[in-house]
C-alpha cells in the first residue's frame, strides 16, 4: 500500500507537465516546464522522458517539448465520444420507431469506419461478417459516404479497396458503381438491397459536421420493402438533426 500515494503523486505531476506543455504550441524546454509545473527539474526530466518514450509528447531538435501523437489521439478519441454521445438518442429513436438498427459511420483517415450501432431484441444488427472498412461499395452506408466524397478521394478510395464479391446482388464493378453513386443526386438516400448480406437491406443518408462526414442509416429484412417510403421520411430528417448537432462546437 506505501506505493499508492507515489503513484498518485506521479501521475499528477505528469498531467501538469502536459498541462504546461500544452501551454506553448511551439515547444517549451524541460527547465521552463518544470518550472510552470512546480517540480524540481531532476523529477520532471525523468517524467518527460518517459511521455516522449510513450509518445505522450514529443522532444524537437532544439530540445523543447510539444505534446505528442499519442495525446492527440486520445483527444480526437474522446471527441468522436462526446459527438456519439450527442447523436445517440437519434439513433435510437429511430430503433424504437421503425424496430430497425441503426449505425453511425465516419469516414476518417480515408476510411469508412462504424462508429456507433444501437439495436435491441425487436431490432438485431446485421452480421458483420466482412470488416465493414472493407465493404464500403457493399453497404448503403458506405455508398453514401463515397458518394459525398470529392472525385479525387473517391477514387483514392476504390484504388486501396477492392470491389469483392460478398452476395450475388454485389457490385463488384467500379464503373457500375460510380455510374450507381451518381444516379438521381437529388434523392439523398442510398440503399444496398443484400448487397452485404442476403436477406438484408439497408438504408442511409449522410450526415456532416465541420470537417466530418459520415453516414446514418437502419437495417431491416428484405421483406420489409413495402415499408421504404417510412424509412426515408424518417431517416431524412433524422439525419438532418444529426447534422445539426455535429456541427455544434464541442
Amino acid at each position: 500500500m506505501s506505493g499508492g500515494p507515489t503513484l498518485i503523486t506521479s501521475v499528477q505531476r505528469a498531467f501538469r507537465l502536459l498541462e504546461a506543455a500544452a501551454g506553448h504550441e511551439n515547444g517549451a524546454p524541460a527547465k521552463q516546464l518544470a518550472r510552470e509545473a512546480g517540480l524540481p527539474l531532476a523529477t520532471a526530466y525523468h517524467l518527460l522522458r518517459t511521455m516522449v518514450h510513450d509518445g505522450y509528447l514529443r522532444k524537437l531538435d532544439d530540445g523543447g517539448f510539444v505534446l505528442g501523437d499519442q495525446f492527440l489521439t486520445l483527444h480526437e478519441g474522446g471527441r468522436t465520444q462526446a459527438l456519439i454521445t450527442r447523436v445517440r438518442p437519434a439513433l435510437a429513436a429511430l430503433r424504437d420507431e421503425l424496430a430497425t438498427a441503426a449505425y453511425l459511420t465516419f469516414y476518417e483517415d480515408g476510411e469508412i469506419r462504424i462508429a456507433e450501432i444501437v439495436d435491441g431484441p425487436r431490432a438485431p444488427r446485421v452480421d458483420l461478417w466482412v470488416g465493414f472498412e472493407d465493404a464500403g461499395h457493399a453497404t448503403a452506408l458506405g455508398k453514401s459516404v463515397l458518394r459525398e466524397l470529392d472525385d479525387a478521394s473517391r477514387r483514392d478510395y476504390l484504388s486501396r479497396h477492392r470491389l469483392e464479391d460478398l452476395t450475388p446482388r454485389t457490385i463488384t464493378s467500379e464503373r457500375e458503381l460510380l455510374r450507381h453513386l451518381e444516379a438521381d443526386p437529388g434523392e439523398p438516400a442510398v440503399m444496398d438491397m443484400e448487397e452485404y448480406a442476403l436477406g438484408t437491406l439497408c438504408v442511409a443518408v449522410p450526415v456532416h459536421g465541420g470537417d466530418r462526414l459520415g453516414s446514418i442509416g437502419v437495417s431491416m429484412r428484405a421483406d420489409r420493402l413495402p415499408r421504404l417510403d417510412e424509412v426515408r421520411r424518417l431517416l431524412i430528417p433524422t439525419a438532418g438533426r444529426i447534422t445539426r448537432n455535429l456541427s455544434l462546437t464541442i
